[in-house]
């Protein structure tokens, strides 16, 4: 709750003002009944039309004031409640953003767009409805006992001894509720990655005819939505009916014991139609404080979730580590890391990369490739072991700083729902110019140049309105517009023909000679000219040299080289 009024102590005036008006309307409609009780008991009875006409109007002009106090409360309520959310979900939003991935990898993506989605709506539903409703409501509760103890305390008494059996049942169920509904929105958490799963590889389900598989597997994680839903809808629902029920008995013992009142001369009619009226008022308002109540508890389960996030610190946090004399420009010195601290994904990892020089990097899948990409981004800090750049431990740069010095192509990586030109441009502000050139460095204008649009077509999401090689080129030009002083081609050419391969390796020598370069391949073609190559297997080295060197020492190295060039290849 403290971290929720964090983000409702700015509009904590407008606040204020609305339930200044809210307060003047709902006073209004507790004037209603009162008016009407005294035209029965009072006017009435003198035959006097005029006063009856006088009241009357009295009686319209509150429900008009009680209507537009209502109209303008609502309206700044609905207002507040948007501007927090928006608060709330900017904050989550970044603080995703800067996530290691590690925290990522412990939180599920699945989970984080759960959060910043339908716990956030909770949460704007929460903070609108407590101000519509939980000033109304509570008022018309405390006014309505006030005024029935004014008009008749003995009928009023009555309503009092109801209200303990109210709110021990409405303590009880909420008690429970909040509980439900966190395990409701972790199945919810896990059906989204179900939907995002099945999204995302819809082609390959497709291809393998396992549509009716995928069904299964999804009715049995909505079934677990399901399942939950109904158990929190069940405890939840006992609130409504158990209220209905003991109004409804005090109802009923107020009727009898008005009308024994009223027979004997000590009530009039209008103080018992009134009292009725009033207890309808008050009976709604139970309901709608039940109705507070669950979407409190169901909107401070999603906020204590968001706020999970959003509280999170930082575990890859700024080092002092003083940096050395060296003339690489990267070095990893006898590097070991694990993803999930039980067994080493990398394991002693040692290489020195001059400035300007070409890293190629080979093995098989699951070898460790991408997890050195991975340390030398910072994206995990390695378990033993050092990274640096230029001298500098990557643990002592800050991450901005760090990342501006890369330039990146992943093979999977992804292109937005933009222009072309926007996807390479990428925020820059880059000229087209810059964007062309670029392009053409990685052999991408010769297909820009035959779309209709050119360098403003416009790409699906993912960039699924291209073809594999085309995307890959893309991913490229966008990488070298970073103007990097490294450069990393993660399997980022797999997609392009060898000849096409081949003038981008030419292009880059010529253009980025004096950018450090990394790639990684499955294609020793893509390599082979590299000053340095690495050989991984089970995360270990098991070669290192040039193309020349380890086709004279590297077992391995030799096999795939006979398989991919044939023969006994020292081109």
């Amino acid at each position: 709750m403290k971290r929720l009024f964090v983000y409702l102590k700015p509009y904590l005036p407008m606040m204020s003002i609305g339930l200044v008006i809210k307060f003047l309307g709902t006073m209004m409609d507790l004037l209603i009944p009162w008016i009407l009780a005294h035209i029965i008991d009072e006017v009435a009875p003198k035959g006097s039309i005029s006063s009856v006409f006088m009241w009357g109007g009295a009686m319209i002009g509150c429900a008009a004031l009680a209507l537009f106090a209502n109209i303008v409360a609502n309206r700044m309520a609905t207002r507040v409640a948007a501007e927090t959310t928006r608060s709330i979900r900017h904050d989550l939003f970044s603080k995703m953003m800067v996530l290691s991935c590690g925290q990522i990898d412990h939180f599920t993506i699945p989970s984080l767009v759960s959060r910043l989605t339908s716990d956030s709506y909770h949460v704007h539903h929460m903070v609108g409805m407590m101000q519509r409703l939980g000033v109304r409501a509570p008022i018309l509760l405390l006014g309505g006992i006030i005024v029935t103890l004014m008009l008749e305390p003995a009928l009023a008494m009555v309503l009092i001894l109801v209200q303990p059996l109210i709110f021990i049942t409405v303590y009880v169920v909420s008690k429970k509720g909040i509980p439900l509904y966190n395990k409701l929105q972790q199945a919810v958490d896990q059906m989204v990655r179900s939907i995002r799963e099945n999204i995302t590889g819809i082609r390959i389900i497709k291809a393998l005819s396992k549509t009716n598989y995928e069904k299964e597997r999804f009715k049995t994680v909505s079934g677990e939505v399901v399942k939950r839903e109904k158990r929190v809808g069940l405890t939840m629902s006992i609130t409504n009916p158990m209220m209905n029920l003991f109004l409804n008995l005090g109802l009923s013992f107020v009727i009898l014991v008005g009308a024994y009142r009223v027979n004997g001369g000590l009530t009039k009619p209008g103080v018992v139609i009134a009292f009725l009226t009033y207890f309808t008022v008050i009976l709604n308002a139970m309901l709608s404080i039940s109705r507070i109540f669950i979407l409190a508890s169901k909107g401070l389960a999603s906020f204590n979730r968001i706020a999970e996030i959003i509280d999170t610190p930082e575990d890859l946090l700024i080092e002092d580590i003083s940096p050395i004399e060296t003339e690489n420009h990267i070095v990893f010195d006898n590097v070991t890391f694990s993803y999930h601290k039980n067994q080493a994904n990398l394991t002693k990892i040692d290489f020195a990369i001059k400035p300007g020089e070409t890293l190629g990097i080979i093995g098989p899948t699951g070898s460790g490739k991408s997890s050195i990409i991975k340390l030398l981004l910072r994206f995990y800090d390695v378990d033993q072991g050092a990274v640096r750049i230029n001298g500098r431990d990557v643990r002592s740069i800050p991450r901005e700083e760090l990342h501006k010095m890369f330039g990146i192509a992943f093979q999977n990586d992804i292109l937005f729902a933009d222009t072309i030109a926007e996807n390479i441009d990428f925020g820059r502000g880059l000229p087209l110019e810059q964007i062309m050139f670029y392009s053409e460095l990685a052999q991408a204008c010769d297909f820009i140049d035959s779309l209709e649009e050119g360098w403003h077509h416009n790409l699906t999401i993912k960039g699924a309105n291209l073809s594999g090689g085309q995307k890959q080129r893309v991913l490229i030009s966008r990488a070298l517009a970073a103007k990097p002083k490294i450069l990393i081609l993660d399997d980022s050419s797999s997609a392009l023909d060898y000849r096409t391969d081949a003038k981008l390796r030419k292009s880059l020598h010529q253009h980025f000679d004096e950018t450090t370069t990394i790639i990684i391949a499955q294609r020793i073609s893509s390599i082979m000219h590299a000053d340095h190559i690495l050989v991984l297997e089970e995360g270990e080295i098991i070669g290192s040299g040039t193309h020349q060197e380890l086709m004279k020492t590297c077992e391995a190295y030799i096999e795939i080289s006979r398989s991919q060039l044939g023969g006994d290849s020292h081109e």
